[in-house]
């Protein structure tokens, strides 16, 4: 059963497996999610609702160690060893439990299909299924698709030799959130206006598969430098009494981000990389500073000359804070760089970041929404860089090519909020994302 995001899917089953406790409650039910936390969630669901309901109160055992969190036994007439209602993440040693209902909610989610050795291995344990289940017990599936090769797919994958779709012979259940007409399945919820919305913020691909429930190639996500919005105009910073300001084409600059994913060693090898963007007061984004890190040979170490030039840029483009990549080498570079900021005094803050998911992910995600609503602004003289090579032969999936430069501007994205409207009052500093207000007193201070 794939159901929109949203729905209530995960609720309603722990209505079911109430209902089929009451029916026959010497049924053994185990629960499977992508995480043993998630899979709880619905345990205590059904708890509750065996609790509260006039009709399942009898069910309620007497001993507190069958009634625990991650599983729990009713009152039954047969000694079974399993309990009534078990939960466990997917990837968590199940061998030796039988059951006779097997509920998977939400296995496939980005952490267990981002990569085909995943995806193979997600196959493999929900294989041994089969083991688990009695003769004549049911298999549920409850989820959204994740991947082109998604376990929902209703097509066989070629590209990795499928014969046979994954869940071959299953009776399926298929709602999108839009009809065929595209009107919505549950307007008193989703209104026309919050699904535009959703497409907006979500972007084109996940609301594919996460609302319409199609499985979508991630090729088929790559960049398009047509969707970019070229500007010329230089970043115009001023100052009136109390009041700091940052405007760029007429726009008031509400936030700014910049990400430096560094990098050592050759010029054929990965670029280190440098991403400024700011957020204007209607939510849109200016990509206005792209810098490929070049270092002299000299005496000097080139850590430290990276980050000397990073400091300047820091100076001259008015950055409140600098995220750095600390994988691999950049965890030594944050102390570096916090000494050259405090040496030339320039208030910058430095935040370490580790990066946990897969590149192509990351730069999807950060890309996806945002080029699809055509809300990135990207200066001319980012031009003049590789970004745009990078953006036209980027492959998702492939090692071939440079992708450092888009990796710095999703790094940079990722950091930037949807939409930002609010002050950032400061007694003590001056601040260009400040707006300045005097409060009428009748009291000297």
């Amino acid at each position: 059963m794939t159901i929109f995001r949203g729905a209530g899917k995960s609720s309603l089953t722990a209505i079911f497996v109430a209902w089929a406790l009451l029916v026959d409650p010497d049924l053994r039910i185990l629960v499977l999610s992508a995480e043993s936390s998630l899979a709880r969630k619905l345990v205590r669901n059904t708890r509750k609702i065996l609790e509260k309901h006039p009709l399942t109160t009898h069910l309620t055992p007497t001993k507190p160690d069958q009634w625990a969190s991650d599983r729990f036994t009713v009152n039954r007439t047969k000694e079974l060893r399993d309990p009534s209602l078990l939960a466990k993440g997917i990837t968590s040693n199940i061998t030796g439990s039988r059951a006779d209902i097997v509920i998977c909610d939400d296995v496939e989610v980005p952490n267990t299909c981002d990569s085909a050795q995943k995806r193979e291995d997600l196959r493999e344990r929900l294989a041994e299924l089969d083991f688990i289940l009695t003769p004549d017990g049911t298999l549920l599936y409850l989820g959204t698709p994740h991947t082109w090769f998604s376990i929902y797919a209703d097509t066989p994958r070629k590209e990795i030799e499928e014969e046979q779709v994954f869940l071959e012979g299953y009776e399926r259940l298929k709602i999108p959130v839009l009809d065929e007409d595209g009107n919505s399945v549950w307007p008193e919820r989703f209104s026309a206006e919050h699904i535009d919305e959703q497409k907006r913020t979500s972007g084109p691909n996940a609301f594919a598969s996460q609302m319409m429930l199609n499985p979508v190639n991630i090729m088929q996500g790559r960049l398009d430098p047509a969707l970019l919005r070229l500007y010329g105009a230089d970043l115009h910073y001023s100052e009136a009494q109390v009041q700091i300001q940052l405007r760029l084409c007429g726009r008031k600059i509400v936030s700014a981000s910049a990400w430096w994913d560094p990098a050592f060693g050759s010029a054929s090898g990965d670029h280190s990389v440098l991403a400024v963007v700011y957020t204007d007061e209607e939510g849109e984004y200016w990509l206005h500073h792209l810098e490929y890190l070049q270092v002299e040979e000299s005496g000097e170490d080139e850590a430290t000359q990276q980050c000397r030039v990073i400091a300047k840029l820091a100076q001259d483009y008015y950055l409140p804070s600098i995220a750095i990549e600390t994988n691999g080498i950049g965890r030594f570079l944050p102390s570096i760089l916090r000494r050259e900021l405090a040496d030339a005094r320039i208030p910058c803050a430095v935040i370490e970041k580790s990066s946990r998911k897969a590149k192509d992910i990351r730069i999807l995600e950060s890309f996806d929404a945002v080029l699809a609503a055509q809300a990135l602004h990207v200066h001319k003289k980012v031009l003049q860089t590789p970004f745009v090579t990078e953006m036209q032969e980027w492959r998702p999936g492939t090692s071939k090519g440079h992708d450092d430069g888009l990796d710095a501007v999703a790094g940079a994205l990722s950091l930037e909020p949807v939409r930002i409207k609010r002050s950032y009052p400061s007694k003590f500093v001056k601040s260009w994302r400040s707006d300045a207000h005097t409060a009428n007193t009748d009291f000297n201070v």
